[in-house]
């Protein structure tokens, strides 16, 4: 059984060391997005999607925007590494 953990965005502010307001704007401008399921809660896989999208922007000074195409791609890549080890061991 696994548990998912979720967190306000209080708490999403301070796992990626921003303010409230900032991350509220994250959320606004589609950046950040809240679980489907309670639309003021946000996993901890978001946290760290965040924390990954901050490091981009602080080290390569990509904006946000970019930093979120970023980690889409690489958690695509990620996805498609994880199924094609599946297949692998399947084989």
């Amino acid at each position: 059984m696994s548990v998912e953990i979720y967190l306000t965005i209080d708490e999403l502010a301070i796992a990626a060391g921003l303010s409230a307001e900032r991350v509220a704007r994250l959320v606004r401008l589609g950046l950040v997005e809240p679980t489907a399921s309670q639309p003021d809660a946000f996993s901890v896989a978001t946290a760290a999607r965040l924390r990954r999208m901050l490091r981009l922007r602080r080290d390569l000074r990509v904006n946000l925007g970019g930093a979120a195409i970023i980690v889409d791609l690489v958690e695509q890549l990620e996805g498609l590494e994880r199924e094609l080890a599946r297949r692998r061991g399947s084989a």
